[in-house]
Formats: structure tokens, sequence, C-alpha cells
């Protein structure tokens, strides 16, 4: 295996990984050799003679492990992005042994001896090695040795269910899409959706990643929107049991490690520190979301004409804003095509803000014949990284939207930073990909995260990007949403596909006066799936779940949040976020709203300042967007905002107040 790819720093520009070499046989011996490699370097470090330094301890940590940090960035993207059944095999043998080999090192008694040794002056130095110690700590390094031995199986107890969790959530939602054999059943999509969807025959609607299916805003046959419904609320039922055991398994080690339960333990190392400042903030929420809901649930039923069902919400909340409003969110997607939404939209609000541009590189290639590599550079003409965008759904790709970093940038390798943006936009038979409103949004969104990505300015790849606590990630890509309406952006990307004419000005100020309507769906909808993933992470340890449906009901009920039309936007056996994966979001779904408090501060901060300029861009990026976690957030966004925090900007945002 002397060419695997994996072996020696990739060739091509910003080291992109060289995808047009990697094969899936590939993988395992990459990851066997990274981590024998790795292991071999922290003993190296943990056995020397030397005094413990930063360079010698804490910096040797950073440079160790290159073979498996290229092998697992490849690897995880491609599992999420262009699965097969190959890589689900190899995903399933190596998340444990993974697992196993981070236990290693942060369970190394000497290595963790040096760590406590060590001593600088240096401010960047000094945040990075508190957060090596945090690390070990909280990973068991002062535990005993039996103490360790239940930790090290709890782990890989844990890597297994959620890799049994996320790829039955994979196989179930292709498995679970809707068939139809009459296109008359598909009433309300225009002909070129209903041709996309012809397979063999019938009539195949993928599923997407969460409760309320786009797809319900516009069927008319109800029959067709409750079987559609049904199905997404009833995905992967094995699930349930996975995840009362994954819950029950994070408790007991929550409290192996000194913690009452895992939401105290994972808060602890976020920005609300504590569970009671995440509750109080909750609560300020659940009572005027849950009245506001209630109305909006009382309109759609006078105008249905009956009490509505989960699956009639979208299609008649759409009805009642066109007859509020007379807005048609249907009006807009011809005005919102997918590579002028990006090369006229959001690449434009990056020039204007931060004075970057972009270059698509066609002589450079993803994993997928989908993905467009585009390099980014500076005002000046300099080099500052790669762009990859991978937009389309397909089988094999997990739903939702998301950012990678598939090179994190740092001044001690002299790396720049190679991101990549996921979306999972259906891709028509042929023509022009047009977008919902929502789908801009999202797209904005997600480019939010790869400006924190892009702008990095960092030392220690440990630190890179957004590499921040989660609930301060989406703080900056929240941010980015400013733009999708802001007059000089919307105007040069909204145009009509085929006559290139401008979004005519009464859609545009229809669309800004819909905008807080059915918010209290989308607050309790957002509320629900946040309080349901905290109500599975306060159980106490030895405490289990027999029935995990029953306790998903008599959680949402006993929160306040228990609206029979509003389920949670993801149920136990969908929530990817806290189930799919030994880290994501457990107790950590309520980053959303929390970094929301910073975003709608920032927005708030941007329009008194004159919006869109490179003054502002640079102040935003100089104090924020660069700073990675190389120092506390709370910090940074002081720095930025010059205040403190407050909840009113969010609470006027979404018609709260």
């Amino acid at each position: 295996m002397v060419e695997n790819p994996f072996f020696a720093p990739s060739s091509l520009p910003y080291e992109l990984p060289p995808f047009a070499d990697i094969r899936e046989e590939h993988f395992t011996p990459a990851f066997e050799r990274g981590m024998a490699e790795q292991l071999a370097e922290v003993d190296a470090i943990a056995s020397s003679t030397e005094p413990a330094s930063f360079d010698n301890t804490i910096a040797a940590l950073e440079r160790s492990g290159r073979i498996l940090d290229r092998t697992a960035t490849v690897f995880f993207t491609v599992a999420a992005s262009n699965s097969s059944d190959g890589i689900l095999e190899i995903e399933k043998q190596i998340s444990p042994l993974l697992t196993r080999h981070m236990d290693t090192i942060r369970l190394n008694r000497a290595l963790w001896a040096r760590i406590k040794q060590v001593s600088t002056q240096d401010p960047e130095e000094s945040w990075l090695l508190e957060k090596y110690r945090d690390d070990f700590i909280r990973a068991g390094a002062d535990l005993s040795e039996s103490e360790q031995d239940r930790l090290r199986e709890l782990n890989q107890r844990l890597s297994a269910l959620a890799t049994e969790f996320a790829q039955s959530l994979l196989k179930a939602s292709n498995e679970s899409a809707l068939v139809v054999e009459d296109p008359a059943e598909l009433d309300g999509f225009d002909e070129a959706r209903i041709e996309s969807l012809r397979k063999d025959g019938t009539y195949v609607l993928p599923l997407l990643n969460f409760t309320a299916q786009p797809a319900l805003a516009q069927l008319t046959n109800r029959d067709v929107r409750r079987r559609l419904y049904e199905l997404s609320v009833g995905r992967a039922p094995g699930n349930f049991a996975v995840a009362a055991k994954m819950a029950a398994l994070r408790a007991e080690r929550a409290a192996l490690l000194g913690f009452p339960t895992h939401a105290a333990y994972i808060v602890a190392d976020q920005t609300a520190k504590t569970v009671e400042a995440v509750e109080a903030m909750l609560g300020q929420l659940v009572g005027p979301a849950v009245r506001n809901a209630q109305k909006e649930a009382q309109e759609l039923a006078e105008q249905a004409g009956f009490d509505i069902e989960p699956w009639d919400w979208s299609l008649y909340s759409e009805k009642v804003r066109q007859t509020r409003y007379a807005f048609d969110g249907a009006a807009m997607r011809p005005y919102f095509e997918l590579n002028r939404v990006y090369r006229d939209g959001i690449f434009h609000a990056a020039t204007r803000l931060y004075g970057i541009t972009f270059t698509e590189r066609p002589d450079l290639r993803g994993y997928h014949p989908d993905v467009t590599v585009f390099e980014v550079f500076e005002q000046d003409g300099s080099r500052l990284g790669l762009f990859l965008l991978d937009p389309y759904a397909r089988e094999g790709k997990r739903g939702g939207a998301w950012m990678n970093s598939l090179v994190d940038q740092s001044h001690l390798f002299g790396l720049r930073p190679v991101v990549m943006n996921n979306l999972n936009v259906a891709k028509p038979a042929s023509g022009p990909t047009l977008l919902t409103y929502d789908e801009v949004n999202t797209a904005f969104h997600e480019f939010g995260h790869t400006l924190h990505g892009l702008f990095s300015q960092v030392r220690f790849p440990r630190v890179s990007g957004t590499s921040v606590p989660r609930d301060f990630v989406e703080y900056p890509s929240q941010v980015n949403e400013m733009w999708v309406t802001w007059p000089e952006i919307l105007a040069n990307y909204a145009k009509h596909h085929e006559t290139g004419e401008p979004m005519p000005a009464d859609l545009v100020e229809k669309l800004q006066a819909a905008e807080k309507f059915n918010q209290g769906f989308k607050t309790v909808e957002y509320l629900a799936a946040t309080l349901l993933d905290w109500a599975w992470h306060k159980l106490a340890p030895g405490e289990s779940v027999a029935d995990p449906e029953a306790f998903e009901a008599a959680a949402l009920e006993s929160a306040g949040i228990a609206i029979p039309q509003v389920r949670p936007r993801y149920r136990t056996n969908y929530f990817a976020h806290v189930f799919a994966s030994t880290g994501g979001y457990s107790a950590g779904y309520y980053s959303y709203i929390w970094s929301e408090v910073l975003d709608a501060e920032s927005v708030e901060w941007f329009k008194e300042n004159g919006g869109l300029s490179r003054q502002n861009g640079d102040h935003f990026r100089r104090e924020l967007l660069s700073r990675g976690g190389s120092v506390d957030p709370l910090t940074a966004f002081r720095n930025f905002r010059g205040r403190e925090p407050s909840i009113e900007p969010l609470l006027v945002r979404r018609g709260l107040n």
C-alpha cells in the first residue's frame, strides 16, 4: 500500500484531498497506520526525559496524528455525503477503534502528568493549554484504573450505538420514501418536480431529515399528506430503543466523571456553563411560543374549515399567508436559481463585506461530480483558501445541511483552510435548479460557517475555525442569514431565471411583512426538539426508560410544549443531531436558540452602524470570525458588540415580546 494517498500530504493546492486517487480499500490500512503512528508519537512525548514545556508537549500533541487526521477527515466526509455499503461496513468496524484510540491517549497517565507540568505566558498558548487540561479531565484522566476501564467500555458501547443509530436512520429514510403510482396524487407540484420523482414506473418522494416535510406545504391531497407525514414520524422505529440505551449510558458516564447528569456534563464546557442558565433562557420562550402557536392553529382551522392535523399545518399556513399578506412562497422560486444565489448573492455579499472573491476551479474535484470547487482570494489577490459546494440530495447522503472542514487553517503547519458546504436540494431532471426561500436562507446560513472557517487566523489546529463551543458555533452562521433580503444583495441575485427580470418589489415587501407569521409554530417545533433532547439527557444515573415513546410524550407534556398539531422538529427516532454520533449536539440542541440571542444582537449592531460595509465586515472578521476557538467566545462577542448580550432583540425578531 505504498501508493496509499493518505500516507503523505496531498500535493494538490491547499492540500485538497486527492479524491480522484482515493478508493474504499485505502481507508482501513490508513486508519490502522495512522492510529499506530500517533500512539508512537504520544508515547515519545509521554516518556520524554526533558522537562515538560509547551513546545515538547502541547505543540507536539498538535503535530501528532497527521495520517489519522487526513484519513478520518475524508472518510467521515464521504460517509455523510456519498456513502456506500462498503463505507458503512468500514464505519461499523472503525468507529469503536477510534473511540478506543482516543481513550488510550487521554487516559495515558504519564502524558497527563506532563501536561499538568506545562506552563506558558503566551495568551494563545495558555488558552490552548487550558483546553487540553479540560479535555483530559473530562475524558477521565483523573479516574482510578477500574473507573477508566469502565469509561472505556462506556465510550466504545456509545460509539457502536451511535453508528447503529446513524446507519439505521439512513437506511430507513431511503426505504420510507413516499411511493405513488398516479401522478395526480402529487397535485400541487409542478410538472418538472413530478417528472424528477419518476422511478421505475412510480413516483418516489424521499424523506428529508425532519418531521415537517417541505412537500406538505404543496400537496393538495390530504390523504397523501397524511401518508407522507406518518412515514416521516414513524421511520426507524428501532432507533427508539437505541436512543434510550445511549441516554442511560451517557448518564452513567456523566456520574463517573463527577456530574449529576449528561446535560450538566455537556453545558459545563459550553458558554452556558450551567443547566440553570439554559433552563432560564428556554423558560422565557416556551410560554409566548405556545400562545402564538395556539393562536395560529385557530387561524388555520378557520381557513381550512376543520380542525387541522399536523400534516395540514404547512399547507394551510401557506394559504393563510397568501390570504393575509397576499404572499405566495412558490412565486419566489423562479427568482432563486442555485448558481445565481451563490455567485450573485452569497459570494457578492462576502465580497461587499470582506473584499474576498471567488474563482471556480474546474481542474480540482471533490468526491462526487456534483461537487464544485472555488478558490477564494483576498482583495489584494493573495490566496485565502478553497470552498467546495455539494448542493444536491441523493441516495447515500444524510439529510440536512452542514459545513465541514477538509483542511483546518493553522500557522503551525502553514495550512490555509479548505471548507465545504452540503445541502440537500432536489436535483431537477433537467433545467435550472430553483430554490425555495427556506433553501436560500439555509445556503446563506451554511456559508456563515464557511466564513468562520475561511477567516481563521490561529496557530494551532485544535482551535481553528469553527472549533468553538457548540452553543456558540451557530452564531456567526445565523448572522450571515441577514443578507438574504438585504436590498443591495437581493437585487443582485433575485432575478427571474428565464427573463432576468428582478424580483418585483411588492413580492419582497410581502415577504418581509409575512416573516413573523408562523413564528409560533417554528419556535414550538424547535423548542419541543430542544426540550426532548434535554429530557433524555437529564436522566439520573441508573434510571432507565422502558417505553421510549411514552417517555417522549411525557417529556413534552411536562415541559408545557405538547401541542397536538405541532410535533418536535425531530422525534427521538430520527434525532440525528443528538444520537447519530458520540459528540454531536447531545444535550446541546439548545445551542441554536442560545446562539440566536447573540445573532439578533449582532444584526442590530450591523443595522445601527450602516449595514453592508467593509468597515463593519472587517470589524466582525477581526474581532470574532478570525479568532476561531483561540479566545473565550463571549469575550470575542463583547469585543465585537461592545456589551453583554440581551434576549430582547431575539424576542422582538420572533414576535414573542
